[in-house]
């Protein structure tokens, strides 16, 4: 209750996290280093951690649905961090998001000093206008990603030109580029999908930032992790990898709005995907929303062949494999079962003949104890039978003992029981 009354007054930075949680105190270290850090650099957020199951209700208020939780709470605002847990990384966020959403570039000298700091730099240009009202409220917003500046026309360095003031421009790849509201849409679409370069290393935590983007295709280039610069495999890489440079470069205006291009160390995640062994290196096309992808018919040799590739892929004359059906899941998901199986006989063959040995071994002898157990149903009628008689007989009065014993006699007087013991008997005597 005291730190949800006094919040307001602070910045905080805490992490919510559950003592069961096995990430959690995986954090724990980091998170001692991030509160030292932030304290000794006197930065004004307060850091601390909050047990999310003993103050379910603060939790749930705060939206946190999983363990750890990250979020940075500045006044009415909570921001959430979704970036690797390392303590650089949660520091770096920590400082952005707690400072002003757009900041001041009141020079030349700064300007270019922020240009050679950051690889992706958004700045609006230009006085007091609508546009910048949009922009600070789309920087409120996205601060989480990346860095806002503003300045005025003054400030720009004498080799950039604007097309008209006020402007909003992102300066990347050596290169920028300015927003049109008639082509690009809202400016929160353009900024979310502009925040990467146009060309970069994709790993997974890179993939699943792009998802946000908007776009929905991903070039992917899978290549070993470190090929030697000699071998062919090597020469094939390198040559990939400028081809795919030059067209996210010299054919952005045709394929920036719906492709991201980039690299992925290795093949793991795109065998998975496929499911199946796919030659390294190689050009593929990923679509995450779907989980669609699509390979060249032939060998990639030139920029003509790439961008025969992309556009075929836009216009739907090239093949997509995959996709997210029931069919596909339900293979994708015995695949990564297989794998997961063979990669631990694989690493170590002891270990996964105990892990999968030994439950096979305990269900064969349940198996076996079940199938050879005695069944014998006439065994088990005849038993019953015989305990009715039982107790039938037990339950006779005297007189009703009488009564058959003078029976019994009278019949015999007759001849009736001579008849009847050369008959097979059906039933016991009432």
């Amino acid at each position: 209750n005291r730190f949800k009354d006094t919040r307001m007054n602070d910045i905080w930075l805490v992490d919510f996290y559950a003592p069961w949680c096995g990430y959690c105190k995986k954090l724990e270290p980091v998170w001692a280093d991030v509160g030292a850090e932030l304290k000794a650099s006197g930065s004004p957020v307060r850091v601390g951690k909050m047990d999310a199951t003993a103050y379910s209700g603060m939790s749930s208020e705060f939206g946190v649905r999983g363990y750890p939780t990250i979020k940075l709470l500045k006044g009415e605002l909570a921001y959430n961090y979704k970036g690797p847990r390392t303590k650089d990384d949660i520091v770096e966020f920590t400082n952005r998001v707690s400072g002003p959403a757009v900041r001041p570039l009141p020079s030349k000298q700064m300007f270019e000093h922020m240009l050679k700091r950051h690889d992706v730099l958004f700045v609006y240009v230009g006085g007091e206008s609508p546009l910048k009202e949009k922009y600070i409220d789309v920087a409120t917003e996205l601060i989480v990603y990346t860095y806002f500046f503003s300045a005025s026309e003054e400030a720009l360095p004498e080799s950039m030109a604007l097309p008209e003031i006020p402007s909003v421009a992102v300066f990347k790849d050596g290169s920028y580029f300015t927003y049109d509201e008639y082509e690009d849409g809202s400016l929160s679409s353009w900024i979310n999908k502009e925040r990467f370069q146009g060309y970069l290393q994709i790993d997974g935590f890179t993939l699943y930032e792009l998802g946000e983007t908007g776009k929905k295709s991903y070039i992917l280039h899978s290549k070993l992790h470190h090929p030697s610069p000699d071998s062919p495999v090597g020469h094939l890489t390198v040559r990939l990898k400028s081809l795919i440079q030059m067209v996210a470069k010299d054919y952005r205006q045709h394929f920036n709005r719906d492709f991201q291009f980039g690299h992925m160390d290795g093949s793991d995640y795109i065998n998975s995907l496929i499911m199946g062994e796919v030659k390294v290196p190689s050009v593929i096309i990923l679509n995450t929303s779907n989980e669609q992808y699509f390979l060249p018919d032939g060998p990639t040799e030139t920029l003509e062949d790439l961008v025969s590739f992309i556009t075929g892929v836009l216009n739907g004359s090239v093949q997509a494999y995959g996709g997210d059906g029931i069919v596909q899941r339900v293979k994708r998901i015995a695949f990564d079962a297989r794998s997961t199986i063979m990669s631990v006989f694989r690493s170590s063959p002891v270990l996964g003949c105990f892990l999968f040995g030994l439950p096979l071994g305990v269900i064969s002898l349940m198996c076996y104890g079940i199938c050879t157990a005695d069944s014998d149903p006439d065994a088990g009628d005849m038993e019953l039978m015989k305990r009715e008689d039982l107790k039938m007989t037990n339950s006779r009065s005297p007189i009703e003992e009488s009564n058959c014993e003078v029976l019994k006699s009278s019949l015999i007087d007759h001849g009736v029981c001579e008849a009847m013991s050369q008959t097979p008997a059906v039933a016991p005597w009432p």
